[in-house]
């Protein structure tokens, strides 16, 4: 995943930040408000750690899955409807179903 997901969802990710880092505080992380600099600060303080320690620990971390929380997310599913439009044929619609799938009612 990339800093931008966890950007953009970051209440949805306190979840797998606490399970990574179970001392970490929801009220901290809240403070943080899904900046990269802060985020790395802040496990650097709280682990003892030099920040490019922390910095790599959170690489690390991040080379993980998306949270469920983010994935079920609609912004995310829009996202994916719209990225997946270069694999639907001329004159369809992206959001449309698709009768292989059994999803359309037949006509």
């Amino acid at each position: 995943m990339k800093w931008h997901h966890v950007q953009e969802n970051w209440p949805a990710f306190f979840e797998a930040i606490l399970d990574r880092w179970p001392d970490a505080e929801e009220s901290a992380l809240e403070e943080v408000d899904g900046d990269q600099r802060a985020f790395i600060a802040y496990i650097a303080e709280l682990t003892g750690d030099e920040p490019s320690e922390a910095r790599e620990a959170i690489r690390e971390w991040m080379m993980g899955e998306l949270p469920s929380d983010v994935v079920m997310d609609p912004r995310h599913d829009n996202q994916s409807i719209a990225l997946s439009a270069k694999y639907v044929g001329e004159g369809e619609d992206e959001s449309d179903d698709d009768a292989r799938f059994g999803d359309d009612s037949e006509k």
